[in-house]
C-alpha cells in the first residue's frame, strides 16, 4: 500500500508496516460493523432505538445488557413498584418494555432501571437517559424522563464555522462572578455577547455531559447521553447554541470517550452487573492515573454506544464538532504516563493501542458523514505521526491537534528563567514547527495550569502585586513588566503557534489567582470557581487593557488572515532579543530584552514600497508607553534586490507592521 504520509516525513517509511496495519484495521472493522451499503451514520443510532422513544399510542424502553436474566423498569410513574412493569427479554442481551399510552411516562419523572443478574439484583440509571438529575436532599443522582412539550424550533439550518478558528474555551458552571453554578441561560445572555464582540469565532463547552463530581472539570462522565442538568434544561444549552450560530459563532464539544467514571449506578460501569459490558477486563480496563475505566475499542457494541453518542450530541444539540480529551491515553497501552516520546519507535511498539487508532478513525468519519462542515480537535501530547491527516492519507482524521507543547513552554519558561535569558530560536522552533501537513491549534495556557497548585501567565508573572497594583492610577514595576509580557505572548502565539489559536475564558484579560472548584479541601467554597468580568468591565483597572488588546488582535489577524499562513523568519538575534517574521505582507517584530532599546534598527522586508506600524503593544490603550508612533516606513534597498526599514523598537514591545503600497 503507497501512504501518502511518507511523502510528507520519508522517515516513516521504515514504518510502512504499521501504517499498513492501521489502515487494513479500518478497513477489516468497518466491514465487521457495517452490513452492505450501510454507511456508518446510519450504523450509529443506538440513541434512536435505545433508551426512551415517545410514540403515537405509548412509549418504548429498550436497554443492552448482555449479563442480565431479567430487567424491569419502575419510578413515579408506577409508585415505585420493583417489579410490575417487566421488559421482554429480545435476544443478543436487549430488553424491551412497551407502556401504552403516550402520557404513560411524563417530563421530569424519575425512572430507574431493575436489572436481575446471576451475581445478584441491581438498581441502575438508564444508559441512554436525556436527563439526569441530583437530589438536593440525599445528593444522589436520577434518572428523568425528558418530554418537552414543545420540539426546539432550531433557526441555524445555513450555519458554517469559518475556517480559521479563534477559540473561546468555556466552562459554564464557573463563567459568572458570583459564587455558585451558572446555567445556560446566564452564559447565553452573558458571556456570549462578550464572546462576540471579543472576536472569538469558535466556542469549546467543557463538562457538558453529566457528570457528578463537580470538581472532576467533566471528565469524570457517568451519563454519555445527557447534558449536565446542574446548568440547566437541555432547550437552554439548544438555545445557547442557536444563539452562537446566530452570531457566527461555532460549538464544539470537549468529549470524553478516553474514559468513564467508576460510579456503578449512575454510570455506565457494570451496568449489567459486569465491567466487561463496556471496558476491558482486569486492570487494562484500570486508568492507573485517573481512577477511571478504560474503554475496549475492539467490542462492537462499544463502538456502536461510542459512534451513536457523536452522532447524538451533533444532531440533538447541533454542535460543530468536538475536541476529543485524552486522546494520548487512548493511543497507547501505558497511557502514555511517564514516556517522552523521543523516537519514532515509541509510536510504532507494542504500546501502541491500534483498537483505539482504528476507533479514532471510525470517529472521525462518521463525524464528516453526520456534518461535512464539522471540526475535530485531537488533546494529543505524543505528536503521533499521522493524527491530524486524513485517513486516505495515512492518518487518524482528526483536522488539528492541540499544541501541547507550547503552553508547557511558557510556563517553564516563567518558573525557571528569567526573560533576559530566554532562548529565542528555542521559542521560535517550538511555536512555528510541528509535523508535516498536520495543522495545530496553539494556546499560551491550558485550563490545566490554572488549576490550583498553579497559576495562570498573568498571576505567575505579577502575583501578589495584581491585589493592589492593577489600578491605572498607580504604577507598578512588577505590573509594568507582567503586562508587556502577556500581550507578547500571546501576540507570538497567535501569530506563529498554530493554524488555530485557542483561549480559556477570563485569561485574554489576565484572571488572577487559580481555578479551585467547591471540594472537601476548600469548605466547598466557590470563591475561586467563578470569572470577575468585572475586572475587565471596569476602566480604572489595567484589566481592561490586557482585554483591549486581546480583542483588537483577534479582529486585526482575522481580517489580516493571519492564522495559517506559512510564515518566514526574517531577522532572530538571541542576544539582542530580537525576533521578526512575516505571514504574507503581515510582518511582527518583538523586542523581548527588559532594558534595551533599538533606535533606527534595520528589519528586512519582502518587498520595495510602503509599510505602516497598524498596533503595538506600547500603544497607550493598551496600558503602554506610546512610545511607537503608527507611522509609514519607506523600504530601502539595502542590497540588490534586498529591502527593509529602519524602526524604532523599545524593550518588551512587540509590533505588527503592514504593506500598504507597493
Amino acid at each position: 500500500m503507497k501512504h501518502q504520509i511518507f511523502e510528507y516525513d520519508p522517515l516513516l517509511k521504515m514504518y510502512e508496516k504499521d501504517f499498513d496495519l492501521r489502515l487494513k484495521n479500518y478497513k477489516n472493522k468497518k466491514k465487521q460493523l457495517l452490513s452492505q451499503g450501510q454507511t456508518l451514520k446510519e450504523f450509529a443510532s443506538g440513541h434512536l432505538y435505545f433508551g426512551f422513544h415517545k410514540r403515537a399510542n405509548g412509549w418504548y424502553y429498550r436497554e443492552w445488557a448482555p449479563n442480565a436474566t431479567e430487567m424491569y423498569l419502575t419510578g413515579d410513574f408506577n409508585h415505585w413498584d420493583r417489579y410490575s412493569h417487566k421488559m421482554k427479554k429480545e435476544g443478543n442481551g436487549v430488553f424491551t418494555l412497551f407502556l401504552r399510552g403516550k402520557n404513560s411516562l411524563k417530563d421530569g419523572q424519575k425512572v430507574c432501571t431493575v436489572i436481575k443478574t446471576p451475581q445478584g439484583e441491581l438498581e441502575r440509571i438508564p444508559l441512554y437517559i436525556h436527563r439526569v438529575v441530583q437530589d438536593p436532599v440525599t445528593h444522589g443522582w436520577d434518572g428523568v424522563i425528558y418530554d418537552p412539550q414543545e420540539d426546539f424550533c432550531w433557526t441555524d439550518s445555513k450555519f458554517k464555522p469559518q475556517k480559521k478558528l479563534f477559540i473561546y474555551e468555556c466552562h459554564i458552571g464557573m463563567a459568572q462572578e458570583e459564587g455558585k453554578v451558572g446555567t445556560y441561560e446566564e452564559f447565553r445572555l452573558n458571556v456570549l455577547p462578550r464572546i462576540r464582540d471579543l472576536g472569538y469565532n469558535t466556542l469549546q463547552f467543557m463538562a457538558i455531559m453529566e457528570h457528578p463530581y463537580y470538581a472532576s472539570f467533566g471528565y469524570q462522565v457517568t451519563n454519555f447521553f445527557a447534558a449536565s442538568s446542574r446548568f440547566g434544561r437541555p432547550e437552554e444549552l439548544k438555545k445557547l447554541i442557536d444563539d452562537a450560530h446566530s452570531m457566527g459563532i461555532a460549538v464544539l464539544l470537549d468529549v470524553v470517550h478516553s474514559h468513564a467514571c467508576k460510579n456503578t449506578r449512575e454510570g455506565i460501569n457494570e451496568f449489567d452487573g459486569t465491567a466487561y459490558q463496556f471496558f476491558h477486563d482486569g486492570p487494562r480496563g484500570e486508568h492507573p492515573a485517573w481512577n477511571t475505566k478504560c474503554f475496549n475499542y475492539d467490542k462492537n457494541e462499544v463502538i456502536h454506544f461510542l459512534l451513536s453518542n457523536l452522532r447524538y450530541w451533533m444532531e440533538e444539540y447541533h454542535f460543530d464538532g468536538f475536541r476529543f480529551d485524552g486522546v494520548t491515553s487512548m493511543l497507547y497501552h501505558d497511557h502514555g504516563l511517564g514516556t517522552a516520546f523521543t523516537s519514532y519507535d515509541q509510536y510504532f511498539s507494542m504500546n501502541t493501542d491500534v483498537e483505539a487508532v482504528t476507533y479514532l478513525q471510525l470517529a472521525n468519519e462518521l463525524i464528516r458523514q453526520v456534518n461535512k462542515n464539522a471540526i475535530t480537535i485531537a488533546e494529543d501530547t505524543s505528536a503521533m505521526p499521522g493524527l491530524a491527516l486524513p485517513i486516505r492519507k495515512g492518518g487518524v482524521g482528526f483536522d488539528y491537534r492541540l499544541a501541547m507543547g507550547e503552553p508547557d513552554m511558557w510556563i517553564k519558561l516563567l518558573k525557571e528563567t528569567p526573560d533576559e535569558y530566554w532562548d529565542l530560536n528555542s521559542i521560535y522552533y517550538e511555536l512555528a514547527c510541528r509535523r508535516p501537513k498536520e495543522a495545530v491549534i496553539g494556546y499560551c495556557e491550558s485550563h490545566d495550569q490554572a488549576l490550583v497548585g498553579d497559576k495562570t501567565i498573568m498571576f505567575r508573572l505579577c502575583d501578589q502585586e495584581m491585589y493592589w497594583g492593577m489600578e491605572k492610577s498607580q504604577q507598578n514595576m512588577v505590573i509594568d513588566r507582567g503586562m508587556a509580557l502577556h500581550k507578547m505572548l500571546r501576540l507570538i502565539t497567535m501569530t506563529l503557534g498554530g493554524e488555530g489559536y485557542l483561549n480559556f475564558m477570563g485569561n485574554e484579560f489576565g484572571h488572577p489567582e487559580w481555578i479551585d472548584f467547591p471540594r472537601e479541601g476548600n469548605s466547598w467554597s466557590y470563591h475561586y470557581c467563578r470569572r470577575q468580568w468585572s475586572l475587565a468591565d471596569n476602566e480604572n483597572l489595567k484589566y481592561s487593557y490586557l482585554q483591549a488588546f486581546d480583542r483588537d488582535m483577534v479582529h486585526l489577524l482575522q481580517k489580516r488572515k493571519v492564522l495559517g499562513y506559512g510564515d518566514c523568519q526574517l531577522y532572530l538575534h538571541n542576544d539582542d532579543k530580537v525576533l521578526f517574521y512575516s505571514k504574507g505582507d503581515t510582518y511582527f517584530g518583538f523586542n523581548f530584552h527588559p532594558t534595551r532599546s533599538y533606535d533606527g534598527m534595520w528589519l528586512p522586508v519582502h518587498h520595495e514600497g510602503a509599510y505602516q506600524v497598524i498596533s503595538s503593544t506600547d500603544d497607550y490603550c493598551y496600558g503602554g508607553w506610546g512610545r511607537i508612533h503608527h507611522k509609514t516606513y519607506e523600504a530601502v534597498e539595502i542590497a540588490p534586490g534586498k529591502w527593509a526599514i529602519q524602526v524604532y523598537l523599545p524593550a518588551r514591545t512587540a509590533l505588527t507592521i503592514i504593506l500598504v503600497e507597493s
